[in-house]
């Protein structure tokens, strides 16, 4: 049963995608300022990052076989409220295990209430274009962030990064407590609640696979493009301008998904996805001119905004419960917790260019993941729309 949420419904949803996605446009600034404010070196400033990924990819995959059965309003804005804690408590401390503790918690928190709002939106009437809208909406707020928060941290320190993070928070907790959207199963829905444990297709699960190796290579990448452009001496207002020229190309990634919904092949967005995110990768770590660094750089999480947009609708088609959409931030969260860490570890001992290198496997295999979806599912290929 598809549901219609209304304006507040809706506004709640957009707002708590935005804020439980905070980590994917603000992985740079986020690893910039561990390692710059705080002096961790660019493994450890990765193992935080990681922490909070690793605190959300748990706490999606308990919550979410229990979607139907919780209360989602409680959920949404208590688990926001509790991250937007954390997040203010590690604004005044220094010490790496008091931070360490305050990330892993402010993960599990966050995510648990996103875990409501992406299984609530697989219920809606239609979850693609549902989602492009939430990604539209984090483009914006990603806008607003890029362009204000350097200065901020610059003016005020690197502490005030996380005030930023819990004020976000406890916005989105105080939005998803008035506004939150609710859902009324009926007996088919419960029944089906029942049975759904044992019925979620293995195309679904290559898709789950795909994009969370996708989002491996976003954040190994994307962690350290801060790092890699002021090691390669460019200039910290270029950089920071290309952060906010990438905003702009993320809203229009984000409308651009919703409007080619039945336009592009869902088949062609995900077989390009993986290829072009290598490329991306490659040149972004590898280059030394400027004007090739800004380009990769400014199109790179616009591609998986893009590609993750008709990732969510197939998947929203394949399973109609909702349980496995309610698990998006552990696809998404499970690679992105990698990513961090990895990338700094792969920083630490070969360079930037071995992410470009580790890119390419991921990539590699992500692709192979999605071709597999299309060959186990025959309904997807049937009801696939092209232009």
């Amino acid at each position: 049963m598809s549901h219609r949420f209304g304006f507040k419904g809706n506004l709640a949803l957009m707002v708590s995608h935005s804020a439980g996605m905070l980590d994917l446009v603000a992985l740079p600034l986020w690893v910039g300022v561990l390692v710059a404010t705080y002096h961790f070196d660019s493994q450890q400033a990765g193992g935080l990052v990681t922490l909070f990924l690793i605190g959300a990819v748990g706490s999606s995959i308990l919550i979410a076989p229990r979607f139907k059965k919780l209360n989602r309003r409680v959920v949404a804005s208590v688990g926001f409220f509790a991250s937007g804690l954390c997040f203010f408590a590690a604004s005044q401390t220094n010490d790496y295990v008091q931070l360490a503790l305050l990330h892993l918690v402010a993960g599990i928190s966050s995510s648990a209430a996103l875990s409501m709002a992406h299984g609530t939106f697989a219920r809606g009437e239609n979850p693609h274009r549902l989602f492009a809208i939430a990604g539209l909406t984090l483009g914006i707020m990603a806008f607003v962030f890029m362009g204000a928060t350097p200065n901020i941290t610059k003016a005020v320190g690197g502490h005030s990064l996380f005030i930023i993070f819990g004020g976000i928070m406890t916005f989105a907790a105080f939005v998803c407590a008035v506004a939150f959207p609710s859902l009324v199963l009926d007996e088919e829905d419960s029944e089906n609640a029942k049975q759904v444990v044992t019925k979620i297709p293995s195309s679904v699960w290559y898709g789950i696979v795909g994009i969370s190796l996708m989002a491996v290579t976003q954040a190994m990448t994307f962690s350290f493009m801060e790092r890699v452009g002021n090691d390669r001496g460019f200039s910290a207002d270029s950089v920071t301008l290309v952060l906010i020229v990438l905003t702009v190309i993320n809203i229009v990634a984000a409308a651009s998904a919703g409007i080619f919904e039945k336009r592009f092949s869902v088949r062609v967005v995900l077989c390009t996805g993986p290829v072009l995110q290598i490329i991306l990768s490659n040149i972004m770590m590898n280059a030394s001119s400027f004007a090739f660094y800004a380009a990769s750089a400014s199109c790179f999480v616009s591609l998986m905004i893009f590609t993750h947009t008709f990732v969510f609708g197939l998947l929203a088609r394949l399973d109609e419960s909702g349980r496995a959409l309610a698990a998006t931030p552990a696809m998404l969260m499970i690679g992105a917790a990698v990513g961090p860490i990895l990338g700094g570890t792969i920083i630490k001992f070969v360079g930037y260019q071995g992410i470009g290198i580790a890119a390419l496997v991921f990539g590699t295999i992500s692709l192979v993941c999605f071709i597999r979806v299309f060959q186990r599912s025959s309904d997807v290929i049937q009801s696939e729309s092209v232009a």
